[in-house]
């Protein structure tokens, strides 16, 4: 079935040069008038022809013939048919049925003639705006004709000749399908030398002896009426008594050097060429001066048809076809000429036009020969109906000028050659109507950042309207980037950003009305997978996990789906999707795969794709071959098994020894992964089996089956054995030790060891002793400590090993018979002496030389007169031949006795005679107790106790001590020198409530030794020692805050403000405030009342210290100060105000220019704020919190404090006050003890009355300012 073409109608006006399109969507290919029924009602139009059946229509007799015909329109149209051009009454004829508010006909044919009803056929379709007609269709029986009786002559034939069995089918409608088979109904074998016409016949290019037989059968299938006629059966004799020699090709069809062929634009080209020839001949094609259309073109029948899909103007030409064979070639040349039905370059299209309005139909067709156009208005030729003199006619174009209300009509475009034909239905409406915007209101479009975004509005109405857009009600759009507005009305973003975001406005216009829509657009954040799963590589039986975490758009919420080879997961509970991760246990073979994470929004979605390798340990090898077999070596060869997605590292091959060690398995050689095979290095004597092991990067595999037993004749020993040592354990002896050889390596039955030996240096034979298969061997009256030439050769029974190599030993030693002589000692410094001796001789050693060792202890302290038992003796050994020693670690101030003594491995020698030295005086130790007691408010008493270890005459002590102030910064050091005889002093003059930190030190003449420190506090003045003492809190009020300040006297504790809403159930909020006695609270709401207190916490002490809780009452923000600043009257007061003070300023400046005050500068004078004046701080400055090593900075300002550039230090930048540490008195103090004035320090700020406003300034708090 064919539709309509309905595209966008246009309205041209001569002399404007405007062209009016109506586009109702984005979209739309074709303008109609919308279906809304609230736009369709009252909304008239002429008909249109909606559904119609195809020119050609070939019914089946024995079914119902269906002619379609549809239509829309308003009113709805009635229908009327014409039968071979006069009027077909349908009502008349009772097999002829008409479906209601449709023009389709039905027409039972059952019983009846259907030729009856042959014809052609055409449908109107009219309402009071004009009259639509279908297409003519022809309307015709399908038909399959019996075969006409025939008899078919037997056909003999001499081998090799060609041979055509012609089909003739009889004519059908539509043309039968045409096969050949055989009396079973099989296919007759088609090839390159037997093959099928396009018009049935059976051709064969040379004929064969096999090509005999009685049953060439030729088949038509008639496809409407699915019936099958068959031919007479065809008798083929084929002869070999006089065969056909071989000949060049030849053309079967089609005959002669040329033929022509005719193809209409659009349809099928189909080109054959058979040859005969013997060879059989290959067939090619070209196409003269051109190349064949590759993209549209397919060879069929073994290349000898060519069809050409699609055909048009450039596929005209000389088609040439060649057949060759090894005897040579023969070629045809088809002319193709293309012919052309009419078909569309520019069909008419629908008009809705206002009144007074100009429009133009368009008819323009195409053809070969070229379409004769005919114009025709309601279904009469346009030369026939009633005259109107708006309009004019001009070959493919119909101009309509302004048109009239009730001129609707509907016009035809007929286009038609010798081809065929075509029909265009086109309606001019003549419409006024107002603008209706159709996209429904309000509606939301979301699309992601970087995308375009569309946003509709379609409209209708006549003229058509004009569309306008302005964002947030304000702001005009505008073609040009980044907004384009198309001719349908929608506003396209290219590339949209948040800052498109918000809501449009469009506006249609015409002369007959405005109407406006609301639309919102709402650009998203794009969804993006941050973290992607990553390739895998996993054991069996192990877990892994693909992670896929994402962002998005908060405002959308992903969910994410998870495939396999993209193809869903497998229903297995092993599958565990999380929100950002897939997790597979107990991973099989079956699990491997590619594995895709998408996270899908509603709008859009990301993807990421990672592999899962299931990786294992690998198969053992198979299949162990030997060969190559000599006495020792053979060749091992192996088949490797499965990798497992694991490269094979290695191949471990083991053997067994079924002699000397059965069941125990041993490592002998590996190979690389690559290999199969394996040159292995035998040894006598040995049973072998031997079996391989495959290692990759997972681990090795099960150890293959073992090979067959390889045996290997005994011999003698090839080695000796290993590791031979003579050492004597006692006087008068030698000890020969060895390694025995394994049984492996014995090469032999009856393996036996021969030890030989003799005293080195001195001239006699060596003595020998066999042994049996044992590790050693002891020789018996030999002199002390002497060397010993050894040597151990193995023996069996099948003959000696290798000449042995000789090997040094000593019999035993005995202990040193002589001391060092000669000690001296040269004492360095007050801890480290060196010690030196004469070496004893080596014959007194007796055996190997060790070293010396020196025995010394501290005997007493040089100031001390009694023995110091409790000491005990030092030994320090010194290694080799050495002759003197250093002695690191003495005590200053002592007397020391040491001796020396020569060592080898069976002991020590005699001691030398014994020498004393003393050591020189050192510093001392630290004292061995600091305390503090009896702490006063401005003093503290210190004892202390002598140093353990005086390490010398004691000459005295040294006190340091410094404040700490309670941000841990320390201030100025005071030192104290005490004599040796004082352990107590009273310090004065100190701070009440001041931690001090004390260091105390003792010292000699050679310097002061280490500290040791203290810290402790003077008594508070105002509350007992213990714990942090609070004084009054006062409070001051912002608008939506408070500022807080208080007296603190504590040190070392964490300070907090606490606050919360009162009679609320909420937690106390906590804001720390260390090192300050102010502190301002923000973001409380106005007129609300909040619980505050101030609290001390001490990580070190449980207990926890407070204020008592004091209400603070935020003021609520007065509405007046809004709503008086849109007045006029007081927006006219502010301006005399503006004058009038700028009238002051002038006055004010030149008054001052003349060296006088103004009055506010003499206030200022009058009325110093004494926390802006300069504080200087020579005296009570605090360094950091550091050790006594940085006395150098004793004098640095405090840390953190801050100077402004006028030199002067404001409250709310220093948290420390000279006042605070009672070293300042120029501070003034109310009665309860705060300071006098702003913690600011700027006289302008009223923060007692609460009534401030953080919003932006209006005329009423500048009228304030003045009040």
């Amino acid at each position: 079935m064919t539709h309509p073409s309905m595209d966008r109608n246009r309205k041209w006006v001569p002399g404007f040069g405007a062209v009016l399109l109506i586009l109702l969507s984005h979209t739309t290919s074709a303008l109609e008038v919308p279906l809304d029924p609230k736009v369709l009602e009252g909304l008239p139009q002429p008909p249109t022809i909606t559904l119609q059946s195809p020119k050609d229509y070939i019914f089946d007799p024995r079914e119902n013939i269906v002619i379609h015909c549809e239509a829309k329109g308003k009113p709805h149209p009635s229908f009327s048919w014409t039968r071979n051009g006069t009027h077909f009454d349908v009502e008349k004829d009772s097999k002829v049925l008409m479906k209601p508010g449709s023009g389709t006909l039905v027409i039972d044919i059952s019983g009846e003639k259907a030729e009856a009803y042959e014809g052609t056929y055409q449908c109107t379709a009219h309402n009071e705006h004009g009259t639509a007609v279908s297409n003519n269709i022809v309307i015709r029986q399908s038909r399959s004709p019996l075969w006409s009786k025939e008899r078919n002559e037997a056909i003999v034939v001499q081998m090799g000749v060609s041979l055509v069995l012609q089909c003739r089918p009889p004519a059908g409608l539509p043309p039968p399908v045409i096969f050949w088979m055989d009396n079973n109904f099989q296919r007759l074998p088609l090839d390159k030398r037997v093959s099928q016409a396009l018009n049935g016949d059976l051709y064969f290019s040379n004929v064969l002896p096999e090509d005999n037989r009685n049953d060439y059968i030729c088949y038509a299938r008639f496809p409407h009426t699915q019936t099958i006629q068959q031919k007479q059966p065809i008798s083929v004799t084929v002869l070999d008594n006089s065969p056909d020699g071989e000949r060049r090709p030849g053309f079967m069809t089609p005959l002669g050097i040329t033929s022509t062929k005719m193809v209409l634009r659009g349809e099928t080209l189909e080109l054959e060429c058979i040859a005969d020839g013997l060879p059989t001949p290959e067939i090619s094609w070209q196409k003269d001066g051109g190349e064949l259309p590759s993209s549209r073109m397919s060879f069929y029948n073994f290349k000898k048809t060519l069809k050409v899909s699609d055909v048009n103007e450039a596929d005209a030409g000389d088609y040439r076809c060649t057949a060759t064979n090894k005897l040579g070639t023969a070629q045809h040349v088809i002319k193709v000429s293309v012919k052309a039905a009419p078909f569309w370059v520019s069909a008419p299209r629908n008009l809705i036009l206002a009144p007074n309005e100009t429009g133009i139909l368009t008819c323009r067709v195409n053809g070969e020969p070229k379409p004769k156009i005919s114009w025709f208005v309601n279904g009469v030729p346009i030369e026939n109906a009633p005259e109107d003199h708006s309009r004019k006619v001009d070959d493919d174009t119909v101009i309509l000028s302004f048109v009239k209300t009730g001129s609707s009509a509907v016009y035809q475009c007929n286009a038609s050659n010798e081809f065929g034909y075509l029909l265009a239905n086109a309606f001019v409406n003549v419409l006024a109507e107002a603008p209706r915007v159709l996209t429904p209101p309000n509606r939301v479009y979301q699309v992601i950042t970087n995308n375009p975004a569309l946003l509709h509005c379609a409209s209708f109405g006549s003229p058509i309207p004009t569309i306008t857009w302005f964002k947030d009600s304000q702001t005009s759009v505008k073609n040009g980037d980044p907004y384009v507005i198309h001719e349908n009305g929608t506003l396209e973003i290219h590339v949209a950003q948040p800052l498109h975001s918000g809501k449009y406005t469009c506006i249609a216009s015409n002369n007959l009305g405005i109407k406006e829509n609301h639309v919102y657009l709402e650009v998203k954040e794009p969804t993006r997978i941050l973290k992607q799963p990553e390739y895998k590589d996993v054991q069996r039986g192990m877990s892994a996990v693909f992670e896929c975490k994402v962002k998005h758009d908060p405002s959308l919420i992903p969910t994410v789906i998870w495939l396999k080879d993209n193809g869903e997961l497998p229903d297995d509970e092993r599958f565990d999707v999380d929100v950002d991760s897939l997790t597979i246990r107990d991973v099989i073979d079956e699990d491997e795969g590619t594995y895709t994470c998408i996270q899908n929004t509603t709008l859009d979605q990301d993807s990421a794709s990672a592999m899962l390798t299931v990786v294992g340990n690998p198969d053992p090898p198979t299949d162990l071959e030997l060969t190559d077999q000599t006495e020792r070596s053979v060749q091992l060869t192996w088949t490797p098994g499965d990798e497992h997605n694991s490269p094979t590292q290695k191949f471990l091959i083991q053997y067994e020894d079924l002699l000397h060690q059965p069941g125990v398995w041993i490592n002998l050689t590996d190979a690389p992964g690559t290999s199969t095979t394996v040159q292995l290095n035998l040894s006598p004597y040995v049973y072998y089996s031997f079996r391989v092991l495959a290692l990759n990067g997972v681990g090795y595999s099960q150890p293959s089956q073992p090979s067959r037993q390889y045996r290997t004749n005994p011999s003698a020993p090839d080695e000796n054995p290993s590791d031979v040592q003579g050492v004597g354990t006692q006087p008068g002896n030698l000890v020969i030790s060895w390694t025995p050889l394994t049984g492996f390596l014995a090469n032999g039955p009856g393996l036996e060891y021969k030890v030989q030996w003799r005293q080195k240096d001195v001239e006699e034979d060596w003595s020998s002793k066999t042994v049996a298969n044992v590790s050693q061997f002891v020789v018996s009256g030999t002199p002390t400590y002497v060397p010993y030439e050894i040597k151990v050769q193995a023996i069996n029974d099948y003959g000696s090993g290798p000449e042995p190599e000789v090997v040094i030993g000593y019999s035993g030693e005995d202990l040193p018979l002589s001391a060092p002589d000669s000690v001296q000692v040269m004492v360095h410094n007050s801890t480290l002496a060196e010690v030196h001796w004469e070496p004893v001789s080596l014959q007194s050693v007796r055996g190997k030389l060790q070293g010396y060792k020196v025995y010394f202890r501290r005997i007493r302290g040089l100031h001390e007169t009694e023995e110091d038992t409790e000491q005990q003796e030092q030994v320090l050994t010194f290694s080799g031949n050495r002759s003197e020693g250093r002695l690191p670690g003495l005590q200053p101030y002592s007397l020391y006795n040491l001796t020396v003594r020569v060592l080898n491995i069976k002991g020590e020698g005699p001691p030398s005679p014994s020498k004393k030295f003393e050591t020189p005086e050192g510093v001392p130790g630290p004292p061995s107790f600091l305390n503090v007691i009896n702490p006063g408010l401005d003093s503290l008493t210190l004892e202390w106790g002598p140093p353990m270890n005086n390490n010398g005459r004691l000459a005295g002590y040294t006190l340091k001590y410094q404040p700490v102030n309670t941000t841990n910064e320390l201030g100025p050091v005071k030192v104290i020198t005490f004599l040796a005889n004082e352990t107590t002093i009273t310090l004065g003059n100190l701070n009440s409530s001041m931690l001090y930190k004390f260091y105390m030190s003792a010292k000699t003449i050679k310097g002061s030794g280490p500290i040791i420190t203290e810290e402790a506090f003077t008594a508070m003045d105002t509350m007992p020692p213990v714990g942090p003492a609070f004084g009054k809190v006062n409070t001051s009020m912002l608008e939506d805050g408070a500022v807080i300040s208080w007296d603190y006297f504590g040190h070392h504790k964490n300070v907090y403000v606490e606050y919360v809403v009162e009679n609320s159930k909420e937690d106390w909020k906590r804001e720390l405030v260390n090192g300050s006695h102010w502190h301002m609270i923000k973001g409380l709401k106005p007129g609300t009342s909040y619980k505050v207190r101030v609290v001390a916490r001490d990580p070190a002490d449980p207990t926890v210290h407070s204020t008592d809780e004091v209400l603070v009452a935020v003021p609520a923000v007065p509405n007046r100060q809004v709503d008086i600043a849109t007045q006029g009257w007081f927006i006219g007061l502010m301006c005399a105000i503006a004058l009038l003070i700028l009238v002051l300023l002038i006055v004010c400046f030149i008054k001052r220019n003349k060296g006088g005050k103004y009055p506010v500068k003499e206030k200022e004078d009058a009325h110093q704020d004494p926390e802006i004046q300069p504080m200087k701080e020579d005296d009570g400055t605090f360094g950091e919190y550091r050790s006594m090593e940085s006395d150098t900075e004793d004098h640095k300002p405090l840390k953190g404090s801050r100077t402004p550039s006028n030199g002067t230090v404001r409250r709310d930048e220093s948290d420390d006050s000279l006042v605070d540490y009672g070293e300042g008195g120029d501070g003034q103090f109310n009665e309860d003890g705060s300071f006098i004035g702003q913690y600011s320090g700027k006289k302008e700020k009223d923060t007692h009355e609460g009534n401030e406003s953080s919003e932006a300034p209006s005329p009423v708090n500048a009228m304030n300012s003045f009040v």
